[in-house]
Formats: structure tokens, sequence, C-alpha cells
């Protein structure tokens, strides 16, 4: 049976890297795969009621992370509502290539830092819409805020979803994944960036329309309150878990509680119409479900595959077969362009446990590195790529050609750094 498990999971798993030539959504492929990875761990067990034990301890773990995403999503959203990323466009004046696309990446690191690489990917998408007519052009741009959203998402505890499972896990640390990341994910951008700087040339043409409102725009004091207060806590997520010791979404939700009565509290004098533009309600219903979903049966198959100590064999395999702990974290990262980095992320955690590389190990943080970074080498590879992917509907093959090279040699010279490094 436990061969028959493995075989629904690949079946799964080959079904969802084809999402777009098999017409059939990721997410319902992702969630049947791990009901039915779990169905046939149950019936195949004489004792249900240990195996429905070991379900409710992986939920617990795996509801933290679906709790922790949806109120990030929904305090972006509510920035988003708010025009709060306005504060951002409208600090751009330079139209001259090589100084907007340093001014861009650059940004887009450190923002997705705070944000996470998605958010940031379809912020700066939309910015890059306002500022660069030109087709070929704002794809080249495209490509890179997706290498520095990545990059910048790694060193950050609610940078990526992947850093953020490694954070929650206890794998890693605030401090000290910033401290020993931030210096590699910084060349993993600046090698790539300072290459492509030098293909760029002339100034950019700002497109002569833009897209017409379809609500009042925000007064400009709700939308600062909005946008610092919503960057503010998010920041102090991580400050808030080092104080109480509570599992991150605990200070995730209580940011939102507090955002919420913000929200509220600036908007109560308003038309309820008015009022429901700019609502927490409406910030929900903007959030990404579909994409939360996914990380919840992706998370629910692995956690089946922990169970029945299947990834426990495949770590064993992989250090018997390439034995260097360097190279088996860079092929994880590589691997991450063509499976989703979350269930590589997920499989990791279940693998190699926190006895043989106990919280901040070398391992853990050379892997949010790796996995956070190498997806970046493929537009399917990541989050940020596929967003960017729809969001502009750029070409598999033409990312292949124009980008993959450069956010290949950013992601090993970020590697060799770190490693030379710790």
């Amino acid at each position: 049976m436990l061969t028959v498990i493995i075989l629904v999971f690949v079946i799964g798993y080959f079904f969802i890297t084809l999402e777009h030539l098999v017409k059939i959504n990721k997410t319902a492929t992702a969630l049947l795969t791990g009901v039915l990875c779990w169905s046939l761990f149950i019936v195949s067990n004489s004792d249900p009621h240990s195996i429905s034990e070991k379900l409710a301890e992986h939920i617990g773990e795996i509801a933290g992370i679906i709790f922790f995403l949806m109120g990030a999503m929904t305090i972006v959203e509510l920035i988003d509502a708010h025009d709060g990323f306005e504060v951002i466009i409208s600090a751009i004046s330079t139209n001259n290539k090589k100084k907007l696309i340093w001014i861009i990446c650059i940004f887009s690191f450190f923002l997705s830092a705070i944000l996470d690489n998605l958010t940031t990917t379809i912020v700066m998408v939309t910015l890059l819409r306002k500022l660069i007519a030109d087709k070929k052009d704002r794809m080249l741009f495209v490509g890179m805020v997706v290498i520095a959203a990545n990059a910048g998402g790694a060193w950050s505890p609610i940078g990526d979803v992947t850093t953020t499972m490694l954070w929650i896990g206890g794998q890693i640390t605030t401090m000290n994944i910033i401290q020993n990341l931030i210096l590699p994910s910084f060349i993993c951008l600046i090698a790539p960036l300072t290459v492509v700087s030098f293909m760029l040339k002339g100034k950019a043409d700002k497109p002569t329309t833009t897209d017409k409102k379809t609500k009042p725009l925000a007064s400009p004091k709700d939308r600062n309150i909005i946008f610092f207060s919503g960057l503010g806590i998010l920041l102090c997520v991580p400050i808030f878990k080092t104080i109480t010791h509570l599992p991150p979404f605990m200070g995730m939700l209580l940011g939102l509680g507090l955002v919420w009565i913000i929200s509220e509290f600036i908007h109560k004098d308003k038309d309820q119409a008015d009022k429901d533009n700019y609502s927490v309600l409406h910030a929900l219903q903007k959030i990404d479900m579909p994409s939360v979903l996914f990380f919840l049966g992706i998370l629910i198959s692995i956690s089946a595959l922990q169970s029945t100590g299947q990834l426990a064999q495949f770590a064993s395999m992989m250090n018997e077969k390439i034995g260097n702990l360097n190279l088996i974290v860079l092929s994880i990262g590589l691997l991450s362009a063509i499976v989703d980095n979350v269930p590589l992320v997920a499989a990791s955690m279940g693998m190699y446990d926190l006895q043989t590389y106990p919280t901040d190990h070398y391992f853990w943080q050379f892997l949010a590195y790796c996995a956070g970074t190498g997806g970046s080498t493929l537009i399917i590879g990541s989050a940020a790529g596929v967003s960017a992917m729809g969001l502009e509907k750029i070409d598999f093959f033409w990312y292949l050609k124009k980008i993959s090279w450069l956010a290949l040699i950013g992601y090993l010279a970020g590697a060799v750094v770190y490693m030379l490094f710790s």
C-alpha cells in the first residue's frame, strides 16, 4: 500500500506541474491528492485511531501556516484597497532604464522581505505598467523583479512561504536567518542585475493612458494611515513571536485585528457604500484563496509521506548517493524550479529532524536560501514567477532564454558567498 500512496502522490504532482496543459486547477489536484494519500494510509493500517491522531498533529502545524498566510494576505489587500502602494509609485521619477532597473530591483528586494515575494511581484508589475510602455522592456524588468522578489524573500521569516514554514517549524530563528542570508541573497540579485544593466540603453517611455478607477480614491490621510500601520504591523510579527514565544500566526491575527479596528475607525463617518470598498470584509473577498488551499493540499500530502516514513528513507538515500550536504541542498534548490518549493521544503522538514540538524543549523539556513532563490531559474519555479507569467503573459521559453541564465548566475553566486562566510 505504501507503493500505491507514493504512486498517487507522483501522479498528483504530475498533474500539478502540467496544470496549463491538462486544464485542471492545481488546487483541486493538491486537495484530492492529500485526501487520497491519507485515506489509503488509514485503510491499510490496523490501528486507524493512531493514524487519526497523527493527522490531527499535522493539521495543527499546517493550520498555523494557513492562518498566517490568510492574515498577511488580508492586510496587504486592505493596503491595496486604500491605494497605499501609490506611495511607492509616486516616489519613482527617473525614466533612465539603467537607473530604473536598479531602483525597481533594490526596492523589490527589500519590499519582498517586508511583505512576501508573491505580493511584491504583483505590486511591482502593476507599477511597471505605469512606468514602461514597451512590452519587451517591461517583460525584462518583470523577469528581474521575479529574481529580486525571490532573493528578498529568502532572508526574511515573512518574505517567502518556505522561509516562513522553516521559521514556524522551529528550524530557523529571525535574527540568525537575517544575519546569515541577507548578504548571499543580496549577491543573488546584484550579480544578474549588474549583467543586465549593461544590456539596457536609453529611456523608458511611460504609457499614454492609465486605467480608470472603479471606486473613489482614498484620501491621502486614510491611505497613509493604512499603508504605514499595515507595514508596521507586518514588521512587528517576528518581534511579537520573539517576546511572547507564541506561534507566528498569533501575531499575524493580532495585527489583522488591529488594522481592522484602525480601518473601521477612520471610515466610521462614511456612507455604507463607500465604507464597504475599504473594509476588511471586502479585502477578505479578494485574497487568493485558491493559493491558500493549494498550500493546504500540498502540506497534507507531504504529511502523509512523512507519517509513512517515506521521507526519512528518501533522505537516507540522498545522503548515501550524494553525501555532500552542500550538493544536497543545492540540488533541492534547483529542483524547486521544476517542482514547487513549498512541498520540497515541507518534504525536507520531514526528512531531516531537529535532533540531527538543530535550530539555526547551517543546513536549514542554506535550505532557506536555495529553496527561496532556486525557483527563479524557471518562471514556473516560484509563486512570484507564476504570478508574473499570468499578469504579463510571459512565455515559458522567452523566460528560459532571457532570464533563466541570469537567475542561475545569481543563485550560484549567492550560494558560493553563503558557503564561504558560514
